[in-house]
This record gives C-alpha cells, structure tokens and sequence, in this order.
C-alpha cells in the first residue's frame, strides 16, 4: 500500500526511519513529507495514496475529493475537527487519531498558565526589564484556591491531579461522571455551581456543535467576580468578544488562552489582542519534543494495526 505523509510529524529522521522500517519491510511505501506543503502538492500525493498520514493541518473537503483509493487516515493529533468527515464517510475513508499522546504536556501548560496568572509573570518580567521594581506586583498563590475543570477526560484528569499537588479544591463539570475523579477527591457539580464558584475555570472540553461559544455572554457573567479562565483545549469553546468585554470590564481579573478561533496567527483585529491582563501562546500546549515522538509512534502504531486489519477509532 502507499502510505503519504501529508505533513512532517517534527520529528528526527532517524526517529522516522524507525517507525517507518517495519511497514517497508513489510513491502509497503512510505512516502515521507520533510516540510509544509502547498495545497497543490497535498492534491498530488493524495490521488495515490492508500493510506494518508497527516497532524493537524485542516485537511478539507478540496483536498479529499482529489483521494482516488484512499482508505484510511491516521491523525497524529488529538483531535479531528480538522478533517472534512462528511467527505470521509461519503467516501469510506475510516480515520483515526493519536489520542493521549500530549496528555501531560496539556496539563503542565494549563497549570504553568494558572501560576503565571496568578503571580502576574509577564508583568513582573515586563518591569524588570523597564528597569523597575516589585512595587505594586502583589500576587496570588494557587494554593487553597477553587479550580472549576469543565471536562473530565484524561486532560481534565491529569490537570486534577497536578492541582491536588499544590493543595487546590478541585470541583468540575463533565458530561459523564468518572469514579476515578471521585476518588482523587473531586467534586462534581453543576455548571451553575461551577461558573459561581471557580477562582479559576479550566476548560478541557472538546469542541463540537454543542460546545461552540459554550462560555458565551451569559455563561461569563455567571463566573465568579474577580476569576480567571485558562483555554488549552480549542478557541472557539469560547465567544472571544464576550471573554474581552469581561477582561475590558473588569468581571474577569485575566485569561490565559493557548487557542483562538483560528490557527496562529491570529487577525490583528481580534480582541483578544487588546484585551488587559491576558497570557497569550501560539497553540503550544502540545509541542514539546517528547509528545512529538510520542504522537509519531502512536499514529504508525494505528497504521500497522489498520494494515493488520484492527481499526483504532
């Protein structure tokens, strides 16, 4: 079978000659991509390709028609909101994901968020390089503090469980309630209660038609006075205008997002740009070295197993 890379998976080539060896072996192709293509070149290799690898490039609809004898995708990502599934199930292609590969990476970045809100890191590294002093930077610790996760998967999870470290409440929402969240002693409650009482809200939840603009208008109203919001998970989770209009007002004391309504860069119009008090990252929670190595073999990892005709969903 031919199996393309859409996208390089950041990765050593040595790393991607290991992964790669045993479907070779095998007497497969591996169609390696060492560097962002252009959408002329994705329609290229797609019309061979068997099996397609990709991360988390938007693979649309316009790409996809161009798939000749695609069956299957792998996604070394998370999520898949980023492919047209509508033309996979109208062409039969199966899909599946590299779920769990960035779990702690997520989760540290979500936390490093909180305490750099909280003892306000950005401005305090801001005057010290003006030349200033500690002067009106009185902070916050984490410790004692109410953190609501809305979502409890294994993100919202490890999240949990670094925060119970630093002596937090820990209180959340979620679809389905976890026995395994019970035990480490959170509290579930509901979305009301969670809005009401979080000093922080940590949102862990994917994004689908019933999550988009989830934490609108009203529901930001509804926190806690004076709270903070953390976004690791998807942008559009959250009405970006509503969240700068509680920043501007002064109902939200910061918000730390590592995503936006669309990939960086974001329009310098967004208003979230000039929104006060905000900690603002390219879409990073993922990237680290060793989750890049992780995803990688976990997406070959489901090819072999779709080639040896288990299909991982």
């Amino acid at each position: 079978m031919n199996i393309v890379m859409l996208e390089p998976l950041q990765i050593s080539n040595e790393l991607l000659s290991v992964l790669t060896g045993p479907l070779n072996k095998a007497g497969h192709v591996v169609v390696p991509c060492h560097k962002p293509l252009s959408l002329a070149e994705k329609k290229e290799r797609i019309r061979e390709a068997d099996i397609l690898l990709i991360a988390n490039a938007p693979l649309t609809g316009e790409i996809l028609q161009e798939a000749r004898q695609l069956k299957y995708i792998s996604v070394a990502f998370t999520g898949t909101d980023h492919v047209d599934k509508a033309i996979c199930a109208e062409k039969g292609i199966k899909i599946s994901n590299a779920s769990g590969y960035a779990t702690k990476d997520v989760a540290e970045l979500t936390v490093a968020m909180m305490i750099a809100l909280l003892r306000d890191v950005k401005a305090a590294d801001a005057r010290v390089r003006a030349g200033g002093t500690k002067g009106g930077l009185m902070a916050h610790r984490l410790q004692g503090k109410t953190v609501g996760i809305l979502g409890t998967g294994a993100i919202g999870l490890q999240v949990a469980r670094l925060l119970t470290a630093f002596g937090c409440r820990v209180i959340a929402t979620s679809r389905s309630q976890r026995q395994e969240a019970r035990e480490m002693g959170i509290n579930y409650v509901s979305l009301d209660q969670l809005l009401a009482q979080s000093d922080i809200l940590s949102l862990h939840t994917p994004l689908t038609e019933q999550t988009r603009h989830f934490l609108n208008r009203e529901r930001i109203a509804q926190m806690k006075k004076g709270a903070f919001l953390v976004n690791c998970a998807r942008g559009q989770v959250v009405d970006s205008v509503a969240l700068a209009e509680a920043l501007h007002s002064g109902h939200l004391a910061g918000a730390a997002l590592d995503v936006f309504d669309v990939e960086p860069p974001i329009p310098a119009e967004d208003p979230l740009l000039t929104a006060p008090n905000t900690l603002l990252t390219p879409h990073i929670a993922y990237f680290t070295e060793e989750s890049m190595e992780d995803r990688a073999a976990i997406a070959f990892d489901n090819i072999a197993k779709f080639l040896a005709g288990e299909w991982v969903r």
